[in-house]
């Protein structure tokens, strides 16, 4: 879809990557775009920003306009006490898209992201032309425990104790030391420690807990799209995951790939939860590759009301789905990811 608007000016440009802002609804919405063409929304994960995605947009600005938002409550983009739910990030990312003048865009969502980006194409598929979840939450009850911790009561007190003297020396210990035991989580190490970065203050913290217990509870993830997988049979859909992923464990991305009719699989042998920054020319290959055999969604309002009424959620999928997928084998992918 061309943009209809005029390109939005731009505060600064770092790497041929501008930085710009929006304000909705009352908010600042800062976002980094880049190149020209086709639009391709990425959507990073919690905690995170914009700036995860610059491994990688450079070299996808190449053949598409490559929009890359801080959520609210992210990166520089404002963070009031808010709704930050799944459903009101897709509905922030509409809003966004349309006082830039895209109609349809095709989705990259990281981690949370790729529940928002799950979202967005269920709650708004006539502007959904693809579908790419990385490493994406959604797809199963089982999560680091580390980020079950973080949802209980006084998790702000400890996310606080990380900005106290010493404390930054005290974590890059032990992430070295995760690092030395090639763990999976030493294979994100750099990415946590960015992360911890974000959160320089109480409100940056607050709306970083706000959004994890919108998601996550004592017991692992508390909002599933599996149950709604059957409508991607329209929608072109990739799924790229980390062989080590010790935050989203990659069994999740066997669950979805059964649970979704058509879709490609790609695991990185070795990667951990954010495979674009372990091999980045790799993702860029793979994600043009998908962009560019793959025919986009089009939907009608009749299409997606006949599928929402005679669709069957995967694990009653009819005989004879082109899938293979079996009620007995999504139920044990699903019950490998919980534990």
């Amino acid at each position: 879809m061309v943009l209809t608007t005029r390109r939005p000016r731009a505060l600064r440009t770092v790497r041929d990557v501008e930085v710009c802002e929006r304000i909705v609804h009352g908010y600042r919405r800062v976002f980094r775009m880049a190149g020209d063409g086709p639009p391709l929304l990425l959507i990073h994960g919690i905690g995170d920003s914009s700036t995860t995605w610059l491994p990688v947009m450079t070299a996808l600005a190449r053949n598409h306009l490559v929009i890359a938002p801080d959520l609210l409550g992210h990166g520089q983009s404002d963070k009031p006490r808010a709704d930050y739910s799944v459903a009101a990030y897709a509905n922030g990312m509409r809003d966004l898209l349309g006082t830039l003048g895209m109609d349809q865009v095709n989705l990259v969502g990281h981690s949370m992201g790729g529940g928002v980006a799950m979202q967005f194409a269920y709650q708004f598929p006539e502007k959904t032309e693809r579908l790419v979840l990385v490493s994406t939450g959604g797809v199963g009850r089982g999560v680091n425990p580390l980020l079950r911790a973080v949802s209980l009561p006084g998790a702000d007190l400890m996310l606080a104790t990380l900005r106290m003297p010493g404390a930054r020396l005290q974590t890059r210990a032990v992430v070295k030391i995760l690092q030395l035991l090639d763990t999976g989580l030493g294979a994100d190490a750099p990415d946590f420690m960015r992360l911890v970065d974000a959160l320089p203050d109480a409100t940056a913290r607050s709306a970083f807990i706000r959004t994890l217990r919108a998601v996550i509870d004592w017991r692992g993830q508390v909002v599933t799209m599996l149950d709604r997988c059957y409508l991607t049979r329209g929608m072109p859909t990739l799924l790229v995951w980390g062989s080590r992923d010790r935050i989203v464990p990659v069994d999740h991305a066997y669950t979805a790939h059964a649970a979704m009719p058509g879709s490609r699989l790609e695991v990185f042998d070795g990667a951990g939860h954010f495979p674009f920054h372990a091999e980045p020319e790799r993702f860029v290959e793979v994600l043009e590759d998908f962009l560019t055999t793959s025919r986009p969604a089009d939907w009608s309002l009749e299409q997606w009301r006949e599928l929402l009424r005679g669709g069957r959620p995967i694990i009653d999928r009819l005989p004879g789905d082109p899938t293979g997928a079996s009620r007995d084998g999504l139920r044990a992918a699903s019950e490998r990811s919980a534990t």
